[in-house]
């Protein structure tokens, strides 16, 4: 919203040296956020005056284009030149060269004199050209910044300045003034709750809020006529109310006879709604435009001579089309509300209205329309027909039902003013306003709910201030709900232009804002006990935070994928992905990912690939997000109806067609696991770098997951490892792999990293992090670290090619008993030595007891039974 300084010391005394920036600071302590400053004389500066054309000379070139050599006087006649400078004549009579010709001798126009600089920073001086010396610029609306018009220069006599209006500027005369260029404008941004400071009259009462200056309604300065019901007829007819609530409750018209259409928008009035932000079109529009911006009541004028029968405010019927005033034709919806005649749609309600009866230049009489429509409606007609205004702007936030009269008398006062009408005493008015919002207020309710003792003066004071009707009283004795104890009770009326305020808490956030947040203390609440976060919300922070630490870089990835993506990543087998079912989306941003994820690999390798492509050769980034899981049922039947609450099965249909979203952990990894370095060769990830970030989020809840040997089609076929939950410990203490299966690692397939053009040997992980966590226990206990001095061995082991060796080390592990630490695996080796078709595996034990020094005996007793399982369970033979 922007402020034009002038309009609002119109309203409210801001101090003569106030800036656009002072207003903004003061704006700021009342809720609002400053946007920007707009003043012309930023970008224009110099001698401007009023010229007049005392010669020109058209002389036609060698490019086709006509030229007028003029002569122009720059100063009263008979006077000398005042100002100097290189190319001022002392004369008064600047020679210049223009090509525009929609003036003539006598005309007056706007010079800028050399050593002026317009927008742009371009600086006028003496220049040959066309075979003379132009001492000087006739300039267009568009050369001086105040609007887009080029086809021609400034004719002050189309502003309106002429000796029959008495208003006849002398030659010379400064133009700042004339123009009022000297004006600036504030803007801010005004929040959806808050339509009312989308006017003059809504940023001038919260300017004198925050100032404690008066402040002067603009709509109390009109007095609006009684309506007689003798204006232009009017019906209200809506059949399909949204919510139950009518699309138009009031509506106002007043006529306006004898217009002169060719009265040109007066240059104050054209430059406080540039520096508003609208364009000058026509006096009609422009004093439309000037009404709803200065009391935020949008307008909409018909030229009468083009209006068949009554207006008839209704919904739209199946099939309606309408060309709104964009030239567009529009196919209406039958939620949308209409204006419309004899012969059908002639508007959109509140939003846009129809080239049929639009006001043109040759329009002489005028219907005015000043109603008030419900936000709703207005809003989805908005989104719907995607046609933002200024009007549906306010209309959609919602207005003040109040000043429609006033408006409509408002427009009627400029329209006779400025452009010769004459108001017809008919006034229509038909609908029933609204009724305000009354709420109960305890006195000690803002107080308790803000940490700040306000006192009952205070509270009352400010509603008063707002603009409420406040009427104290007295709680029962047992007090009202939230209020503590019993006491004075504030009933409190919102004003008709708040309509947000309609619960207690909305008056306790005016309160507060307008007695100042600077009084509010800052305090830190304490936390409550046996709150913070839940324990999978613990979970989680502990394992994203974990692979960060661990050189990991985190990232977030769109959850929209292609059809195939889903049924390569999200399968392990291509027939596990052909009956896979997934979530499509009805509007997608891109048709081509269509689909909700039911992996998370697809957006972090389409991640890799945009930063491999840039350079970033070695990465690992990983995620945690949702993923999407259909079950049987996708949806619902029915959508149930808005504003009502469902019934029981309707919620329990709805919920049950919601896909299952579990939270998943994924990685990839490319490249080197670190930057090279003097004396330092970095090592290539590989599909171990992949697997140990699966196990370090699991060690990191304390889960211990089984690895074996597994496939997935978007995987390496022998570098895949499936990741199991621990099963059931058995009565000797070990575990099983045969709980559920929660993830795949290892590298991808190397034919679909080369057609995704991603480095070879990218590797991957996948994790069913909700799983994970709920096989978390609640508390972990930490086994003792024993003191005495550790024992280790190393065995090899020759074993057939098709043995997994993770197998084997299960198996030592469970061979060596209670003595027994740690165990690795090595080195794999085959070759020279080594039978063909078999492997020698190389195993190191480490041995400790927790209350001895183990001897050599006993972990060489260890060690034996440990291979000897190894022997009976899959034929390995000690190397």
């Amino acid at each position: 919203m922007r402020i034009p300084l002038s309009w609002l010391r119109e309203y409210v005394p801001v101090p003569a040296d106030a800036t656009a920036e002072d207003v903004m600071a003061d704006l700021v302590r009342v809720g609002f956020e400053e946007e920007d400053v707009h003043r012309p004389l930023d970008e224009l500066s110099g001698p401007l005056v009023v010229g007049e054309v005392l010669e020109m000379v058209p002389e036609p070139q060698k490019n086709g284009k006509t030229i007028n050599w003029c002569q122009v006087r720059v100063v009263p006649e008979g006077q000398e030149q005042t100002l100097s400078g290189e190319g001022i004549d002392p004369s008064g009579v600047q020679g210049i060269v223009c090509g525009a010709h929609n003036f003539q001798v006598g005309d007056k126009v706007v010079v800028t004199l050399p050593g002026a600089v317009l927008p742009g920073d371009f600086r006028i001086t003496p220049r040959q050209t066309y075979g003379h010396l132009s001492a000087g610029m006739i300039a267009s609306a568009r050369e001086l910044g105040l609007g887009e018009d080029h086809d021609g220069i400034i004719v002050l006599s189309s502003l309106g300045f002429s000796p029959k209006n008495g208003n006849d500027p002398e030659p010379g005369t400064d133009v700042y003034d004339l123009l009022h260029l000297r004006d600036e404008a504030a803007e801010i941004n005004v929040t959806a709750d808050r339509s009312y400071a989308f006017s003059i009259r809504g940023v001038g009462r919260e300017y004198a809020h925050a100032t404690g200056l008066p402040f002067t309604d603009p709509a109390s300065l009109v007095t609006a006529p009684e309506p007689n019901g003798q204006g232009h007829p009017v019906r209200l007819e809506d059949e399909r109310p949204i919510y139950g609530v009518p699309g138009c409750d009031r509506f106002v018209t007043r006529t306006v006879t004898g217009l002169d259409p060719n009265r040109p928008t007066p240059p104050w009035m054209a430059q406080r709604l540039r520096l508003a932000g609208m364009r000058s079109i026509s006096l009609a529009v422009d004093i439309s435009n000037y009404v709803m911006w200065e009391l935020g009541q949008p307008l909409h004028f018909y030229d009468a001579a083009k209006l068949q029968g009554p207006i008839v405010v209704r919904r739209a019927a199946e099939g309606e089309t309408l060309t709104t005033l964009d030239g567009k034709s529009r196919t209406l919806s039958t939620e949308d509300l209409l204006i419309t005649d004899d012969r059908g749609p002639i508007g959109l309600a509140g939003v846009m209205g129809g080239g049929e009866t639009e006001v043109s230049e040759s329009t002489t009489t005028i219907v005015i329309e000043s109603a008030h429509f419900d936000p709703v409606s207005m809003g989805r007609t908005r989104r719907r027909h995607r046609l933002p205004s200024e009007a549906s702007k306010r209309n959609e936030r919602g207005v003040d039902w109040e000043i429609a009269d006033e408006a409509a008398e408002r427009a009627v006062q400029l329209l006779v003013e400025l452009a010769g009408g004459t108001a017809e005493a008919g006034i229509t008015e038909v609908g029933t306003r609204p009724e305000p919002s009354v709420i109960e207020l305890p006195a000690s309710y803002p107080g308790a709910r803000m940490g700040i003792e306000y006192t009952e003066d205070q509270i009352e004071t400010t509603l008063r201030d707002l603009g409420a009707t406040v009427e104290r009283g007295t709680a029962p004795e047992a007090g009202l709900p939230d209020a503590g104890q019993a006491g004075t009770v504030f009933t409190v009326t919102a004003p008709t232009w708040r309509h947000d305020l309609e619960i207690r808490d909305d008056l306790v956030e005016e309160i507060a804002r307008l007695i100042g947040y600077d009084q509010i203390p800052s305090t830190l609440p304490v936390a409550p006990p046996g709150r913070g976060l839940t324990r999978e919300q613990a979970a989680r922070r502990r394992v994203v935070q974990g692979l960060a630490d661990a050189g990991l870089t985190e990232v977030l990835a769109y959850p929209f994928v292609s059809e195939a993506q889903n049924r390569f990543f999200g399968s392990a087998t291509a027939d596990e992905g052909a009956a896979q079912r997934m979530v499509h989306l009805a509007n997608p941003i891109s048709a081509e990912f269509g689909y909700l994820r039911t992996s998370l690999l697809p957006g972090l390798l389409d991640i890799a690939r945009r930063n491999h492509s840039r350079g970033f050769r070695d990465l690992a980034l990983y995620e945690s997000g949702l993923v999407f899981l259909p079950g049987e049922q996708l949806g619902s039947a029915t959508i149930p109806p808005l504003g009502a609450r469902p019934a029981d099965e309707v919620l329990a249909d709805l919920e049950a067609g919601i896909p299952d979203q579990p939270r998943h952990l994924a990685a990839v990894l490319t490249g080197h696991d670190s930057a090279p370095g003097a004396g330092h060769q970095p090592r290539t990830n590989d599909w171990q770098d992949a697997l140990g970030a699966a196990l370090d989020a699991a060690a990191i809840l304390g889960v211990d997951l089984q690895v074996a040997q597994g496939s997935h089609q978007a995987f390496h076929p022998g570098r895949t490892a499936e990741l199991r939950l621990a099963g059931p410990a058995g009565s000797d203490g070990a575990t099983d792999a045969d709980g559920t299966v929660i993830g795949v690692a290892g590298e991808l397939l190397p034919s679909w990293l080369e057609d995704a053009d991603l480095p070879a040997r990218t590797v991957a992980m996948e994790l069913d992090l909700d799983a994970l966590i709920a096989a978390a226990a609640d508390v972990v206990v930490a086994r003792p670290i024993s003191t005495f001095p550790l024992t280790s061995q190393d065995v090899a082991l020759v074993v057939a090619d098709d043995v997994v060796a993770g197998d084997v080390l299960e198996t030592l592990r469970e061979g060596a008993g209670e003595l027994l630490e740690d165990v690795s695996l090595f080195d794999v080796y085959s070759g020279h030595g080594v039978e063909d078709g078999h492997q020698s595996l190389a195993f190191s034990l480490r041995f400790r007891a927790p209350d001895r020094t183990l001897t050599a005996d006993e972990a060489s007793a260890a060690r034996t039974a440990a291979t000897e399982l190894a022997a009976r369970r899959h034929g390995a033979v000690q190397r």
